[in-house]
């Protein structure tokens, strides 16, 4: 969503939780494209299943709690909140339960795993990096925002390790493995800069890269800034946002290469240098794109699907009046390979439900159905619901399964849906802005194949590679 530290080991605030029972299934429905669900109403295609719910529960069950990212270690789905992140056990797909809770508001606390690390996004500036901080004004000198650290060997109880700070805080993150210097690094994505901001002072064209050891976490530390907009970005005098900074990162370490979304560009980055990405190609788009948000490269490396979140995610754009080709996605084929790879624009996707006036609704957060030879993606979309969509033919992109609620709300636009919805081991899981936490089942045949792909750990902003490529 689009909004305008110290070392040595600390308590987190635990939560006691327990098992919640599976509701709110939905009968398979079929959805014209100005057949609108009640409110609260469940609709969805007849090959996609709603086999399970959580509702959000304890000092996040809150309008104002929202949830957020989703990451994914040794069967258990870890779901970000603006107040801290739930770990749920998914061993039984359709019988999920919660399994711990950690309340240390941040927002937006999107998040990232490796192996017994988890890692939390601040963008919101706070009195200190304690768990129990209040929120401050970031014209403060003495506020903090960056970027968490917690021990998850016992899922049960994790344990806050680390905190570092970072310039304009941490609004995502992007975790890039780096065996070789026994660490993993965080590439920390930031943006809006002002001249009253004194820990977010313009110009900010760079992207922060923290450290993590993986045997002291406890020695996290910033270790480089390294500039992509040295002549600047994208100036904002068109239809599209200045470019302050990135909002997302994805990387596709086997490949050395990272999709960037910054504000009013798209960039393809080079990071066979860890510690120096290096921007090889960049794009705009002044006619449809106001807000570049995230990126998915397909399976070969040879695409990359670019969000734009109009209207930051709280605007009813998903409408006849905004069109099909704005908050909508943007393919892109690679071509060339090192530094002759560029991105050249070929289609756009958007739901082709309409939504209505209350619902906020925009391309957000989705990753990859794991089909060789396919290009396949689930995708959340607010109060859109989950679309899961084909782009093996760049020029004629489809849907071919959703999943869908009717608005919060007929009378006032009350932002709520699917934050984050990916694919994992066999199911979809969708992090539910209001109502909680889902799982769904794909029956199809073009997504059969991905039931026999699974991955002990998966973060969808650190893209893994499966099958031939």
């Amino acid at each position: 969503m689009n909004t305008t530290r110290r070392r040595g080991r600390r308590a987190g605030v635990l939560i006691a939780t327990g098992a919640l029972a599976v509701a709110g299934l939905g009968a398979p429905a079929s959805a014209q494209q100005d057949d609108i669900p009640g409110v609260d109403d469940v609709v969805h295609s007849r090959n996609l299943s709603h086999v399970a719910h959580l509702e959000k529960e304890g000092p996040f069950a809150n309008q104002d709690a929202f949830n957020t990212d989703m990451a994914f270690t040794r069967g258990h789905a870890i779901v970000g909140n603006y107040d801290g992140f739930t770990v749920y056990d998914v061993r039984k797909p359709k019988k999920p339960r919660v399994v711990s809770q950690v309340l240390c508001p941040g927002g937006q606390n999107d998040l990232s795993v490796s192996g017994d690390l988890l890692f939390l996004s601040t963008d919101y500036a706070r009195t200190d990096d304690s768990c129990t901080s209040e929120p401050a004004p970031a014209s403060d000198p003495d506020s903090w925002e960056g970027v968490k650290v917690f021990d998850i060997s016992d899922l049960s109880n994790p344990e806050y390790v680390a905190s570092v700070r970072t310039d304009c805080g941490s609004h995502t993150h992007t975790m890039v493995p780096a065996p070789e210097r026994e660490s993993v690094l965080l590439y920390v994505s930031s943006y809006s800069p002002a001249p009253e901001l004194p820990n977010c002072q313009p110009p900010h064209d760079k992207v922060s890269i923290v450290e993590v050891p993986v045997d002291h976490p406890e020695d996290a530390a910033l270790v480089a800034t390294p500039v992509l907009f040295p002549d600047g970005g994208n100036p904002g005098d068109g239809y599209s946002r200045e470019t302050t900074g990135c909002h997302d990162l994805t990387a596709y370490p086997e490949k050395d290469l990272l999709a960037g979304a910054c504000m009013g560009d798209g960039i393809l980055v080079d990071i066979s240098d860890r510690m120096e990405p290096r921007v090889i190609d960049r794009v705009q788009d002044e006619d449809n794109f106001a807000f570049w948000h995230s990126a998915t490269f397909n399976n070969a490396g040879t695409k990359v699907v670019f969000t734009d979140e109009l209207g930051g995610g709280g605007m009813a754009t998903c409408n006849a009046e905004i069109g099909s080709e704005r908050g909508a996605n943007g393919i892109y084929d690679l071509k060339g390979k090192g530094d002759r790879a560029h991105l050249e624009f070929v289609s756009y996707y958007k739901i082709p439900r309409h939504q209505g006036e209350t619902e906020n609704c925009v391309a957000h957060n989705g990753s990859l159905i794991p089909v060789q030879g396919r290009d396949i993606m689930v995708q959340a979309w607010y109060q859109g619901g989950v679309s899961v969509w084909e782009f093996t033919n760049s020029d004629r992109p489809k849907e071919i399964a959703y999943f869908e609620r009717g608005p919060l709300s007929d009378t006032e636009n009350i932002t709520g849906g699917s934050w984050s919805a990916y694919y994992f081991n066999g199911y979809i899981y969708s992090s539910d802005i209001q109502k909680g936490f889902d799982v769904l089942d794909i029956r199809d045949p073009r997504t059969a194949p991905a039931k026999a792909v699974k991955f002990e750990e998966f973060n969808p902003q650190t893209q893994p590679s499966y099958g031939r490529r």
